[in-house]
């Protein structure tokens, strides 16, 4: 650990909050610049929308929602006319604070009219989404999934999904919302942070009870029902690459702004935990993405009143290490330059310290009888670590191996299978065509002008338009400016800092708005997508004339 930074460079920087955590130059970083202010709530339901809009039955995962303050009317009106038509609908509200994470802030409303406008709502916005009301229910509990995604490149895009999960469980029996029961969190919300502090939550031994369980023994009691486990997970792939579509345009706006291209600098990767809610028909559901998941392979238990140990959590150390470890092979620097035995052995070294670390607090906070058999357990792994961790050669690691673990251990077996699968371009051909705000950004990109910016001047605009001949007699350049005004005025209203420029989604709605103009009458998508190849092709066009000119 380096708290005031490090001269040498680093293969692999793993910052604890964002990529700015320290000045990197080089090697790779475990953050994407932008991640944490892409991924919240209010971006998240913006770009949710955007390819709502373009793409409204391949988005359905995604919770109607509304964005406070400025929706707020919005909001009303909507809900009043769908209680109009009809007239049977009662719904539930959830209210999300756009900064907020462990459930704080979170709570249920059932008439627009219950929103709390007093206190903060200007300089704390939030989140308003229809509640999902009929979860699936395990034990009558209601519980949400956390899935670890891991974002290895964003160009190419390359992304893993983890095998297993976290099922994280209410802990009280769940009913629908009424009027008497909206308050009841320990019902409603799955937080962990807000349930372990309810005297129901359950730490178990065992991977498949307690109140945090692995998905995968979610998975096997639904397989042991006769539920379709291969379609559910087809559902959730599916689900995680269109929201790492939807989030990438704006990650490769704040990506060239930190590191310029044609420049050195890092490439980055981020673990990403995903958090989705099955219905009773087992469809999921996003609730939202977190940019930075909690990695911690403990809890905290109550030896007294306000005395504390460290628990080890075999559920969290079965998930979370598998991740990591797997994460750092993936992303390996040397490995291309050497052989894969060699790899294996060296990111066993690279693992050792969190390894070690959590078995010595794990043997440490197992002294009595009832945690003895545990104990032993976790004294064998930590001698089978340090004694690898002595070793000085892949062979001499494979002897031990054997000699610890009662059999000969082939090169493959040195380290587990990955326990990430690879979900992107593996499908790209079926999901490549969901791209479009990406190509859209692109475009965003090549007029911003100046390096650095993540906002697009007026000049910038205009010199999109010029050199896409999108002006004619019916849009002329003054009218380009009344829309790049209009759009960029209300949009940088809306937002907390007042920065000067169009930002992306000022520039999305801007493009949509010409799409329409110009192809009337197709849906959204076919518009947009009409455009973009318009645009492309003059610009190929542009170069290659420019390119005849230079030689000229």
């Amino acid at each position: 650990q380096f708290p005031l930074g490090r001269r040498l460079p680093c293969d692999i920087y793993w910052h604890g909050v964002s990529f700015h955590d320290n000045n990197i130059f080089s090697g790779q970083v475990n953050k994407f610049p932008g991640m944490t202010e892409t991924v919240r709530k209010i971006t998240l339901s913006r770009a949710m929308r955007t390819m709502q809009d373009l793409f409204p039955v391949e988005y359905n995962f995604y919770p109607r929602s509304w964005i406070l303050p400025e929706e707020l009317s919005l909001f009303v009106e909507e809900v009043r006319t769908m209680k109009d038509n009809n007239p049977s609908w009662k719904p539930t509200f959830i209210v999300k604070p756009d900064g907020g994470c462990q459930g704080d802030g979170i709570y249920l409303i059932k008439d627009p009219g219950d929103i709390r406008l007093t206190g903060s709502i200007q300089s704390r916005p939030a989140v308003v989404q229809e509640y999902i009301c009929k979860p699936l229910l395990m034990d009558k509990l209601k519980f949400d999934i956390r899935l670890y995604v891991l974002l290895k490149c964003l160009e190419p895009l390359e992304i893993y999904i983890a095998k297993d999960g976290l099922s994280r469980f209410c802990t009280e029996p769940y009913q629908e919302p009424t009027l008497k029961n909206l308050h009841q969190v320990f019902m409603h919300l799955t937080n962990y942070s807000l349930n372990i502090h309810s005297g129901n939550f359950i730490h178990s031994e065992s991977v498949n009870t307690g109140s945090k369980r692995t998905f995968s023994s979610i998975l096997c009691r639904l397989s042991s029902r006769g539920a379709d486990v291969k379609k559910l997970w087809s559902d959730i792939i599916s689900l995680v690459i269109k929201t790492i579509i939807a989030l990438t345009p704006e990650l490769k706006v704040y990506y060239q702004s930190d590191i310029p291209a044609g420049k050195p600098g890092p490439t980055c990767f981020q673990i990403l935990g995903f958090d989705i809610l099955l219905m009773k028909n087992l469809k999921p559901m996003l609730l939202e993405v977190n940019a930075n998941p909690s990695m911690r392979i403990e809890h905290e238990q109550e030896l007294s009143p306000g005395v504390f140990e460290n628990v080890p959590s075999p559920v969290d150390e079965e998930v979370k290490v598998a991740v990591i470890r797997d994460t750092l092979r993936l992303v390996d620097p040397q490995k291309k330059k050497r052989k894969d035995t060699h790899l294996s052995f060296h990111t066993y070294l690279l693992i050792f310290p969190s390894q070690l670390q959590s078995l010595h607090a794990g043997i440490a906070g197992m002294k009595d009888k009832q945690h003895k058999h545990h104990s032993l357990k976790l004294s064998l792994k930590l001698k089978f670590y340090l004694k690898l961790g002595s070793c000085q050669s892949l062979e001499q690691a494979r002897e031990v191996s054997g000699e610890l673990r009662g059999a000969p251990q082939s090169p493959e077996a040195a380290l587990p299978s990955l326990c990430l699968k690879q979900v992107f371009p593996k499908y790209a051909n079926e999901f490549g065509y969901l791209r479009l705000v990406d190509r859209v950004a692109a475009l965003f990109i090549r007029f911003l002008g100046v390096k650095g910016t993540t906002r697009l001047g007026p000049t910038g605009f205009r010199t999109f338009i010029r050199n896409c001949r999108l002006s004619n007699s019916n849009f002329s350049m003054a009218a380009v400016d009344i829309l790049y005004i209009d759009i960029t005025r209300r949009w940088n209203s809306m937002g907390i800092e007042k920065e000067s420029g169009m930002c992306l989604q000022a520039f999305v709605e801007a493009f949509f708005c010409l799409a329409r103009k110009k192809y009337k009458s197709q849906p959204l998508h076919e518009q947009v997508s009409a455009l973009i190849e318009l645009c492309e092709c003059r610009l190929a066009a542009l170069h290659r004339k420019r390119l005849v000119w230079g030689c000229g």
